[in-house]
């Protein structure tokens, strides 16, 4: 193979994103801290397919159209940190490209290594022994071997690319010694080598393809909020003279039912009027076109008319000075966020991180000059970032809220009376005068910063540090407390999950009001994952 065209890039794309969707749960599994909420494949997976999706319903084989639109999709639907580098990577592998209808092996390396300036651009402060260092690495020796190798194939300048991108992988625990630590290489890095792995294999013409599974992540990221919309697909079809012969309306009604939805098929002698809605109506016109030939054929974007409604209704509406967006997971957080005039609140947090393309339809629902939005959690702030960057025309600020405790402070703090500058700065502010502490369960056997931890314990997280691990959830909360809690504290504040009883509630704020005398603030938060959320300010 000397160049890749357009139909061997798409080729390449769904055998990635199958690979995958295929691998996602292993590489959740990398994750170094032992809590059920590793996602890193999750969202590299549902990020990656989003991407694919958009490339693949373009219904073209023009190779820079289709980098063009994978970039945007997964630029809207980029999840979590590594969501967000994986689409700059991207991102920049399709500016490398940009107006070639196919790619010799100086393009492809080329590409790679655009791909890994522009997301090495894009992390304010980059980390090495990350999927950073791998695409850096890969990138890297795929151009040293085109400059050693002039006549060198596709397939020799890209298995130069994915052996290095294995040989790093292999060495991030050396740079991380959190790795080291845990003994695993790093999640993100995992998930570009198993794409990279899924191009490959297009290439050799063995293909990965999605396992059957009750949830794929995949799957459930190809039919998320589109199928309400999808494109509206209108054709009137001319039987040929075989097409009279072999068509039949219930027929072409079964083959339309496994493409979409709201179908409806009438045949008029050797005329047929047909209306689906379907994410794919490019395999609706091709399966159609057996019959006969079309007269006439028109497909709208309902995603896109349905964005534009929203935004001329947000047009119409009165323009506010300051709008809040907050993500939180579990009803009772939602509840207590808006009661703090947070405008709207994105369904997220660990092991669901909210999409860009969720930010951006948050941003739309609003009108208001100035737009704050608390992540609340350290891997969704790259897609906040990124969302703000899209809609670059409105004044939207990301605060650097890491914890639902510091995204409640920042709120308490906002004031509408003053200016914007001054809000971001007394919010910002806020945020360090707040410790947040967490318990949630382990779910392996691991050792962490020295620390012995047995599945199904109980840990105590102080910020970012695992501090308590033990059996009982209540020893945990405890001495959790007793970690967090000093003569500065004036208000604990717990947020008690899903999984929390009221026997338990009432304990811990008896032991803090016996223990340290300070003021206690409960919220039924009803989040998943952590049983008890504390901040202390």
């Amino acid at each position: 193979m000397n160049t890749i065209k357009g139909t061997d890039f798409k080729e390449m794309l769904l055998s990635g994103a199958a690979h995958l969707s295929n691998r996602h749960d292993a590489i959740d599994a990398l994750n170094v801290f032992p809590v059920p909420d590793g996602d890193t494949g999750t969202n590299m997976s549902m990020t990656f397919t989003s991407g694919v999706k958009e490339a693949i319903q373009a219904c073209t084989d023009d190779l820079s159209l289709l980098a063009k639109t994978l970039s945007k999709g997964l630029l809207m639907g980029a999840r979590g940190n590594s969501g967000v580098i994986l689409s700059q990577i991207f991102r920049g592998f399709y500016q490398s490209l940009d107006g070639k209808t196919e790619l010799n092996a100086a393009d492809l390396a080329a590409a790679f290594v655009n791909g890994s300036r522009v997301a090495y651009k894009a992390v304010m402060r980059p980390v090495e022994g990350t999927i950073l260092t791998v695409i850096r690495e890969a990138s890297a020796a795929g151009e040293q071997y085109v400059r050693e190798h002039p006549e060198a194939t596709i397939e020799e300048v890209f298995s130069c690319i994915l052996d290095e991108s294995r040989i790093s992988l292999a060495n991030t625990p050396e740079l991380l010694p959190v790795l080291k630590e845990v003994g695993v290489v790093d999640s993100g890095g995992t998930g570009l080598v198993v794409i990279l792995e899924g191009f490959k294999a297009a290439m050799d013409g063995h293909p990965f393809v999605m396992e059957e599974k009750e949830s794929t992540t995949a799957k459930a990221a190809m039919e998320i909020e589109n199928e309400e919309f999808g494109y509206c697909t209108e054709f009137i079809l001319r039987l040929s003279e075989q097409g009279m012969v072999t068509f039949t309306e219930e027929k072409l009604k079964k083959a339309l039912a496994r493409l979409g939805e709201s179908i409806v098929v009438v045949q008029d002698d050797d005329l047929v009027k047909v209306h689906v809605h379907t994410l794919t109506p490019g395999d609706a016109l091709n399966y159609a076109q057996r019959y006969g030939e079309f007269v006439k054929l028109k497909i709208e974007n309902m995603q896109e008319q349905h964005n534009t409604i929203l935004q001329e209704n947000a047009a119409a509406a009165e323009e506010k000075e300051f709008a809040l967006i907050a993500v939180a997971a579990g009803e009772g957080l939602k509840k207590l966020f808006e009661e703090y005039r947070v405008d709207v609140v994105i369904s997220g947090g660990q092991t669901m991180n909210p999409s860009t393309e969720d930010f951006v339809a948050a941003i739309q629902k609003i009108h208001a000059r100035h737009i704050f939005i608390m992540p609340n959690n350290s891997n969704i702030i790259l897609a906040a970032q990124q969302a703000a960057a899209v809609m670059e025309n409105q004044d939207i600020r990301v605060l650097q809220t890491k914890s639902i405790p510091q995204g409640l402070s920042a709120c308490i703090m906002f004031n509408p009376e003053v200016s914007a500058d001054e809000n971001e700065a007394e919010m910002t502010a806020a945020l360090q005068h707040v410790k947040t502490g967490q318990i949630t369960y382990a779910i392996k056997d691991t050792t962490f910063d020295g620390m012995e931890i047995v599945a199904g314990d109980y840990m105590g997280i102080a910020d970012k540090s695992i501090v308590i691990s033990t059996p009982n959830k209540m020893d945990a909360c405890l001495r959790l407390l007793d970690h967090l809690i000093d003569q500065e504290s004036e208000i604990v504040t717990v947020i008690a999950g899903e999984d929390a009883t009221d026997e338990e509630i009432d304990q811990i704020r008896t032991y803090i009001e016996e223990q340290f005398g300070v003021e206690t603030d409960i919220q039924k938060g009803g989040q998943p994952v952590y049983s008890f959320i504390f901040g202390i300010e």
